[in-house]
């Protein structure tokens, strides 16, 4: 390699240094989330080998016993890998289906509304829920729904009809997750669709207006192919987490007897992992999650990739 060869490999780092002095102060905030993610993130990726592992605590992670796949093949098979499988996957794709939707209709509907006043209580009401922890909604759905004295049962009983325990009925439960997971943030997905939805062309409207197209026909045409992107976006992260169906909110509202229902795979793993120290097992189950939440969201790209011609990457 002659000199010339040389110089022009280290070229680009004295840039790269020169860039970096120019500018230090902005490189420096770099410093914070760096080391939150190189300590809490990155590091604690090294313990991840107990899911290879018997982990025994007096041995610790390095001492404990090698058993490959031991930990996998034991939560496969499972009495109720099929179960908390099924259930997992199907709250995932019906929140999906549902609460996405509903935060897009309701971000049209405040970026169209031309009160505004209305517009700011209705964002507010919207918004609040998701501020409020799964502790707090689940009072709130006791006073709604409960058997005794909850405000629904209470119409169904002036109403001539029986009351229901939704919280403990198996028909019932499943609805009771997915609107109440909907309730509480839908306001809050709606965010980043408003704010796609800010940076359309008002003279696009304008055109419309002037061609006579109607309200609906604006959306339709105009509103919903402009922020496409950030709908594929949304969807294709989504996509990824679609093993996480939500152990805050189904910690709170599940239990005995709506184990076959709401059981999912966190919830699970926390009664392995935690109450009966699995920790090994738990560990396992964390790394299927993410795998299998990595192709999904490989493949799903991959896809909408090639029908719409939008991706993630």
């Amino acid at each position: 390699m002659n000199a010339q060869e040389t110089s022009v490999l280290k070229a680009p780092k004295k840039d790269l240094w020169k860039e970096i002095k120019s500018h230090f102060s902005v490189y420096a905030l770099l410093i914070i989330p760096v080391v939150y993610y190189a300590i809490l993130k990155y590091g604690p990726i090294v313990n991840g080998q107990i899911a290879f592992k018997d982990y025994q605590s007096l041995a610790g992670v390095w001492g404990s016993k090698w058993i490959g796949f031991a930990n996998f093949v034991d939560f496969f098979k499972s009495f109720y890998f099929a179960e908390l499988l099924r259930n997992t996957i199907g709250y995932s794709l019906a929140k999906l289906c549902i609460s996405v939707p509903l935060s897009i209709i309701l971000s049209v509907c405040l970026y169209e509304c031309t009160h505004n006043i209305l517009r700011r209580v209705v964002q507010t009401l919207a918004y609040l829920p998701h501020f409020l922890s799964w502790v707090i909604m689940y009072g709130i759905l006791l006073v709604l729904l409960s058997p005794g004295e909850g405000i629904v049962n209470d119409l169904i009983k002036f109403c001539g009809g029986e009351p229901i325990d939704f919280l403990t009925n198996k028909d019932t439960f499943p609805a009771i997750v997915i609107i109440s997971d909907a309730w509480k943030e839908m306001g809050w997905a709606a965010i980043i669709f408003i704010a796609a939805l800010m940076g359309i062309d008002p003279s696009l409207f304008e055109a419309a207006m002037v061609e006579g197209a109607s309200a609906v026909q604006r959306v339709w045409y105009i509103t919903l192919p402009s922020i496409k992107p950030v709908i594929v976006t949304v969807v294709l992260l989504k996509l990824g987490t679609i093993l996480d169906a939500g152990f805050n909110q189904m910690f709170m509202l599940y239990s005995v007897p709506v184990y076959s229902v709401g059981d999912i795979i966190d919830t699970w793993v926390y009664r392995q992992g935690l109450l009966e120290f699995k920790f090994a097992l738990a560990s396992a189950v964390g790394i299927f999650k993410g795998i299998i939440g990595m192709l999904l969201v490989m493949i799903s790209n991959a896809v909408v990739k090639k029908i719409a011609e939008t991706s993630l990457l």
